[in-house]
């Protein structure tokens, strides 16, 4: 009898324990994974694959929430032509859920790239957002997968969908969802009313171009405040209703504002291909902030501090920890921006853009590096301790990506939940039992 009555009880407190990845990075935007019971080190005989599943082109990674994966890709039909589609799997088994699909044209966009969608999915709640690579805004039934309304940027808000496509993940705030739109008068940002569609704010002007990055909120000089990476500046805004509390000016060449900005305190970066760092301090009173430093070089080989493209680097204790523009991972001291230390042993190997994607647990870090491996290791002023290494998923992106040891890449973020580890390419999504 006390067996029957508190099995249940335990069951959930079991289940309670298990994390969602609901859009990218993480909850929060942060990549941080906080889940117990994993592995110190992989098994030496590689990742217990729980299921895998056919998916077609895409550089966007997979959400987990509420028992189901989504992942967005591109069914193609000719060269330009074809149809995005969002798929739900069932986290523990694979087994698609359902498929929802509406037609893209791919033209104007760098050929070689031309793969699928770049956004992660972003979950909230009984609802599923999400971004096509040309800038189609749909919202879904997470259960069904019926369209319950969709956006389309450039026909309804003319935008120049840069050359390398639309990328930034929806932002979830309250009763809004908030989406880097790139359009005209004054709507590179846009925030819609997540249930309906419908415009509520717009906000900055579109004489440049939007940008890659993923729009983040933070909290800071007693404010929420939203942040926006574009491709000529730095900006805070109000998320309520789009008015600028700050911004500071900053040119990334060919629009490359790629990796998403990074809080610590009253910290705040941003690091490019060519432009390289720029720290912002925020005010710990009021919605503001001042630039403490900012790289000098504007070259992708003579590199001053940290040039990123697709790595979002880390501050954690008092440093940065991020991968260079040609696969060196550095530490600088977050305050000067002064280099300590680089290495090539986690990306092994010095070409362009190679690169991995950090996400924090506990005091190390999990990276999937482009090369396929997944790894486990610590970063400190001292160096790069790496404790563990296995293969994860098989390189299929040959983009632009000149001569590389494998011929191809693989940089699709994936997701950390329910002690997995879920992961795409350009031909399959997997689940690997990352459970102690």
């Amino acid at each position: 009898m006390p067996k029957t009555k508190f099995l249940p009880v335990l069951l959930l407190a079991g289940l309670a324990l298990a994390e969602d990845w609901p859009e990218w990075r993480g909850a929060g935007r942060v990549g941080v994974w906080k889940e117990t019971g994993i592995v110190e080190q992989f098994p030496p005989t590689g990742l217990k694959i729980r299921w895998r599943a056919p998916v077609h082109g895409g550089f966007g990674g997979p959400a987990v929430s509420q028992g189901r994966v989504f992942v967005l890709d591109f069914e193609r039909r000719d060269t330009n032509h074809g149809k995005e589609r969002a798929v739900a799997f069932e986290e523990k088994t694979g087994r698609v859920l359902w498929t929802s699909s509406w037609d893209a044209d791919y033209t104007g966009l760098m050929g070689s790239y031309a793969i699928g969608p770049r956004a992660t999915p972003t979950v909230d709640g009984d609802r599923v957002y999400a971004l096509g690579a040309k800038g189609n805004l749909v919202c879904l039934n997470a259960k069904s997968g019926m369209v319950l309304w969709s956006r389309n940027f450039v026909q309804e808000y003319k935008s120049n969908v840069p050359v390398w496509g639309t990328v930034g993940s929806p932002l979830i705030d309250g009763n809004h969802v908030i989406a880097v739109v790139g359009g005209e008068n004054n709507s590179k940002v846009v925030a819609f009313d997540k249930m309906t569609g419908k415009e509520v704010w717009r906000a900055l002007d579109a004489n440049s171009e939007p940008g890659y990055a993923s729009p983040i909120l933070i909290s800071a000089g007693g404010k929420r405040q939203l942040i926006i990476w574009h491709a000529t500046a730095l900006v805070s805004l109000n998320p309520a209703d789009g008015e600028i509390y700050w911004q500071q000016p900053f040119n990334a060449q060919m629009g490359l504002a790629v990796a998403t900005p990074v809080q610590s305190g009253n910290y705040l970066l941003i690091s490019s291909f060519y432009t390289g760092s720029m720290m912002m301090e925020l005010d710990s009173t009021t919605p503001a902030a001042r630039m403490l430093w900012k790289g000098k070089s504007v070259s992708e080989i003579q590199t001053d501090g940290l040039h990123t493209l697709i790595n979002t680097p880390v501050i954690d204790g008092g440093y940065i920890y991020g991968i260079d523009s040609y696969g060196q991972l550095r530490c600088l001291v977050a305050k000067t921006g002064e280099r300590v230390w680089e290495s090539l042993a986690l990306t092994q190997e010095k070409a362009r853009w190679s690169t991995g994607l950090m996400v924090r647990h506990g005091d190390r870090y999990f990276i999937n590096n482009d090369r396929g491996d997944l790894i486990i290791a610590r970063f400190t002023p001292k160096g790069y301790e790496e404790i563990s290494r296995t293969k994860l998923i098989k390189p299929t992106s040959t983009a632009g990506i000149g001569r590389r040891e494998l011929g191809a890449v693989n940089w699709s973020h994936p997701a950390y939940a329910g002690r997995h580890i879920f992961a795409r390419n350009d031909e399959e999504i997997l689940c690997a039992s990352l459970e102690q």
